[in-house]
């Protein structure tokens, strides 16, 4: 059975933790846009870390039943994106990050911080 959003959720901000993810940022988008509940944005240190974070991401998302999970960015890893349905995950290296600066762009959808150790 597939995760409920808010587990999905859970499942991601878990994993991406579990991979040092840094400044992670998590906007709440309910019943503000169709194209998901939440979104996900956090950076690795570097190509490999990203590309590593995603992998994680995509395994755990894989284990928990969630399936026709979209994937774009892998091969060069500068930002990945992972759209999960009801979890849209943004990992990016942090150049890439502040040049896109996606949280302010959705800063009026309502914006819940939850920062990775």
């Amino acid at each position: 059975m597939r995760p409920d959003a808010d587990e999905t959720l859970r499942l991601v901000l878990h994993r991406l933790d579990d991979a040092k993810a840094e400044d992670t940022v998590t906007i709440d988008l309910a019943g503000k846009t169709t194209i998901g509940d939440y979104m996900v944005v956090t950076s690795g240190r570097s190509n490999r870390h990203v590309g590593a974070m995603a992998d994680h991401v995509l395994k755990e998302l894989k284990d928990a039943g969630v399936s026709s999970v979209r994937v774009e960015g892998m091969p060069h890893a500068d930002w990945v994106l992972i759209d999960a349905g009801d979890v849209i995950v943004h990992v990016f290296r942090p150049e890439v990050r502040a040049f896109y600066n996606l949280e302010k762009m959705w800063s009026g959808a309502g914006r819940t911080e939850r920062r990775a150790s």
